[in-house]
């Protein structure tokens, strides 16, 4: 996965504006804040440091947004977004994302409170097809303005630093202004996880269907002190490995979701959970299914199994049936 060419040059443009050095430290300030778990005490307030966002940091987040919406598009057959509603929006990445999977959305409209982020958002756009002619509203997340209702709405690392009823207050509000999906996705940590299965538990209660990862919408099964979360492989830029000072090629980018409708959609038969343990002939995977929390041993005897968990990575469907019985 790799960001769209238009975005890699007008971000590479737009980090012309800066010495590389002063760019590089603002990066790794960044890189840091993430690291440590607490990427909201970094202030973005200075353009500088949305510009080390933009160049360090929503690579990621758009390799994320897109593994998740084309896995919307996989699990909702006949899904066609055309209007687009992103809730602390940044830069618009949710839009790029979106507008290569679903290339039929006509109609963006983008919530971010902060005027800087939208200002370079708007730089990003260009002439790009969807986003040039977004509709940007600043609005802060805790206090939503009215929102006519949009077929899909997208909410990406947005919410982890709302207080508890605000989070609620926010999920809810955005499910209002849902016709067709709502994707709610935040960093692949114990912290994230636990926000997108409240709001995701909350939802249900509000008659929202899960359509992904989730094979069922029951509570989630997991047990205190475990997570769900998965991981999208970006490559990096030139300008991405100078700024994080990198030696490899690629990152990859930890993240947990829900993706809830308004209408059923075909949910994986089961969810791959962990890396599957492969030995010389057996493989060893932990799933969650309709049944809740299953291992299951798969062997070089099963031909078809066997076959199908070669190629099984982590977060994957499987197509796993309960024995009878």
């Amino acid at each position: 996965m790799s960001l769209p060419p238009q975005l890699q040059r007008a971000i590479e443009q737009e980090a012309g504006r800066f010495p590389p050095r002063e760019l590089g430290q603002a990066a790794l300030a960044l890189s840091e804040a993430y690291r440590s778990g607490q990427p909201s005490a970094l202030s973005l307030s200075s353009d500088l440091h949305r510009l080390a966002y933009a160049a360090a940091r929503l690579p990621a987040t758009f390799a994320a947004l897109h593994r998740v919406l084309a896995e919307l598009c996989r699990r909702w057959p006949g899904a066609g977004p055309r209007s687009l509603l992103d809730l602390g929006a940044g830069m618009g990445t949710s839009g790029w994302a979106a507008a290569e999977v679903f290339p039929g959305l006509a109609e963006a409209t983008l919530v971010e409170a902060d005027a800087g982020m939208i200002g370079l958002g708007q730089s990003l756009a260009g002439e790009h097809p969807l986003l040039a002619g977004a509709t940007w509203v600043r609005g802060d997340l805790r206090a939503l303005p009215a929102l006519a209702p949009r077929d899909l709405v997208v909410c990406s690392y947005a919410l982890g630093e709302l207080g508890e009823e605000e989070v609620l207050a926010a999920a809810r509000a955005a499910w209002v202004a849902t016709r067709q999906a709502l994707v709610l996705l935040e960093p692949g940590t114990m912290r994230g996880f636990g926000l997108v299965r409240r709001l995701r538990a909350a939802l249900i209660g509000e008659g929202a269907q899960v359509v992904a990862p989730c094979p069922h919408r029951d509570a989630c099964p997991l047990p205190a002190g475990d997570w769900c979360h998965f991981a999208a492989r970006l490559e990096r830029s030139r300008l991405q490995k100078r700024l994080k000072e990198g030696t490899v090629g690629y990152e990859d980018e930890k993240y947990t979701y829900a993706v809830l409708a308004r209408s059923p959609g075909v949910p994986a038969l089961a969810r791959i959970l962990r890396h599957p343990r492969r030995r010389a002939g057996h493989a060893d995977l932990q799933l969650c299914t309709p049944e809740g929390l299953r291992s299951i041993v798969v062997t070089r005897s099963d031909k078809a199994a066997w076959t199908a968990v070669r190629k099984a990575e982590w977060g994957d469907e499987y197509p796993f049936s309960p024995p009878p019985g």
